[in-house]
C-alpha cells in the first residue's frame, strides 16, 4: 500500500508543460539576478563561502551521514538552516565531534518541517511559504522528486546544490573519470543523471557534486567498518581479483566542505565536481590502511574469482570489482578546497570515533567470507570459525 500510495503522489505531481515552462521562466529570472550580484560584487582571490552573506537554507534530508556534518558547518558559518524530514529521527544529532557547548548551540540553530517528500502536493506548499533562498539536496533519487522542491521556492530561490554520485560515469578505458565523461543511462543511478538534466533545463543556478566513496564517522554504508569488524575478529580478508582493482575514498568532512565552498561560488554556477580523496588506492591497499588505522597486524588477504561463487543475494565485497576513481582538480580549482584528510589519518578519524568506541552499523556478517575461506583455505576457515562479536560483548 506504501509503494501504491507512493507511485500515486508521483502521479500527483506531473503538472503540465506550461505550468514547467512557467517554473523554468521564473526561476532563470532568479538565476540571471543572482548571476549580476556575484559579478558585480567586488573579486578577492578566494570564494570562500565565509565571504557569503547569511542564507535562508533548506536542506532536504540531513538527519544522516552527510547532512549532519555539513548542517553544522553552514550553521557555524551563520546561516539559517531548516531540514525538511519525515520526523522519525532526532533533527539534533550528536555527532562525535561534538561537545556539550557546541551541540547545545547546534540544537538551538537547527530548524525543522516535517513532510514526506513523496507527498508532491505537500512538500510544494509547505515550502512556498518559507522564503528559502538556497536548497542542499542530500537525498534526492529521482528527479520527480525535485520538481516539487523547484517550484515550492521559485519565487526566492538563488541556488540549488545537489548531491549526485560518481557512479553515474559509463566505464572508461582512460580514468580516472573527469566531469566531462560519458555517463551510463542504465546506471543504478540513472535517477541522479535525470535530476542533473532537469536542474540543467529548468534554467536553475545549480550545482551538482559526484562523490566516489564516502567514508567517516557514522557512515552507514558499510565501506571501512567492513574491514574494521574482519579485522577486529583476527579473520583473513576476502579480496576479489588481484585486489589490484584501483578505488577511491573521500572522507565526510572533506565532502561537507566542498559543499560549502560551492556556496554562492560564482564559478561553480551550472556546474557539476567530482569530490574524494586526492589520491587513490587499491583495494588490497584500503585493507593494509584499515589495519595501520586500528593498530593491529597487517592481514592476510584471500584472493578469490567471485565467478566461481554464488553467493544469492548477499554482497561478498563492500565495492564495485572494477577500476573506479575520479579527478578532483576541477574542484580543488574552482572551489578553494583541498582535502583535509589523507586516506589513513581518515581511517583513523573514523575508527577513533566510531568503530573504536564500539559502534557500528551492522552486525559483522561473514557468511560469504566462510564460502570463499572453505574453497580457498580450509585451514584458515577453521580458525575463523569463532563466533561473531556482538555490541554486547564488545571490549
Amino acid at each position: 500500500m506504501q509503494v501504491a500510495a507512493q507511485k500515486n503522489a508521483r502521479c500527483a505531481a506531473v503538472r503540465p508543460k506550461a505550468a514547467s515552462r512557467r517554473v523554468q521562466v521564473c526561476v532563470a529570472a532568479r538565476y540571471a539576478n543572482w548571476r549580476e550580484q556575484v559579478e558585480s560584487a567586488p573579486s578577492s582571490s578566494s570564494s570562500s563561502s565565509s565571504s557569503v552573506e547569511p542564507k535562508k537554507i533548506l536542506m532536504m534530508g540531513g538527519t544522516r551521514f552527510i547532512g549532519l556534518y555539513l548542517a553544522r558547518q553552514l550553521v557555524e558559518a551563520g546561516h539559517e538552516v531548516t531540514l525538511f524530514t519525515r520526523g522519525k529521527k532526532k533533527v539534533a544529532y550528536e555527532i562525535p565531534d561534538d561537545t556539550p557547548s557546541s551541540f547545545a548551540s547546534f540544537s538551538r540553530s537547527i530548524k525543522h518541517i516535517q513532510g514526506d517528500r513523496m507527498d508532491f502536493p505537500e512538500v510544494e506548499r509547505k515550502l512556498a511559504r518559507e522564503g528559502f533562498q538556497v536548497v542542499y539536496d542530500i537525498n534526492g533519487r529521482e528527479a520527480v522528486e525535485v520538481e516539487p522542491v523547484l517550484k515550492g521556492t521559485k519565487s526566492t530561490l538563488e541556488q540549488y546544490i545537489y548531491c549526485s554520485s560518481a557512479g553515474v560515469y559509463l566505464k572508461n578505458d582512460q580514468m580516472p573519470h573527469r566531469e566531462e565523461d560519458a555517463v551510463d543511462p542504465k546506471s543504478r543511478h540513472k535517477g541522479k543523471l535525470d535530476t542533473e538534466e532537469l536542474l540543467r533545463k529548468s534554467g536553475v543556478n545549480f550545482t551538482s557534486v559526484r562523490p566516489v566513496y564516502i567514508y567517516g564517522p557514522l557512515n552507514y554504508n558499510p565501506v571501512e567498518e567492513w574491514f574494521f569488524h574482519r579485522l577486529k575478529a583476527g579473520r583473513p580478508i576476502p579480496v576479489p581479483g588481484s585486489g589490484q582493482q584501483v578505488t577511491q575514498l573521500g572522507h565526510v568532512k572533506d565532502l561537507a566542505t566542498a559543499f560549502v565552498k560551492v556556496l554562492g561560488n560564482k564559478k561553480a554556477a551550472r556546474q557539476i565536481y567530482n569530490i574524494s580523496g586526492e589520491r587513490f588506492v587499491t583495494f588490497d591497499g584500503i585493507a593494509k590502511a584499515c589495519a595501520k588505522a586500528m593498530g593491529v597486524p597487517e592481514p592476510e588477504l584471500i584472493h578469490y574469482n567471485a565467478k566461481d561463487f554464488d553467493f544469492g543475494k548477499d554482497k561478498p565485497f563492500p565495492m564495485r570489482d572494477q577500476h573506479f576513481f575520479a579527478s578532483v582538480d576541477k574542484a580543488m580549482a574552482d572551489l578553494d578546497w583541498q582535502p583535509e584528510f589523507s586516506l589513513l589519518d581518515g581511517l583513523k578519524d573514523s575508527y577513533q570515533k566510531d568503530f573504536g568506541r564500539g559502534t557500528f552499523r551492522k552486525e559483522p556478517n561473514f557468511k560469504c567470507d566462510d564460502i570463499i575461506l572453505e574453497k580457498h583455505k580450509p585451514k584458515a576457515a577453521a580458525a575463523a570459525a569463532a563466533p561473531a562479536m556482538s555490541r554486547s560483548s564488545w571490549r
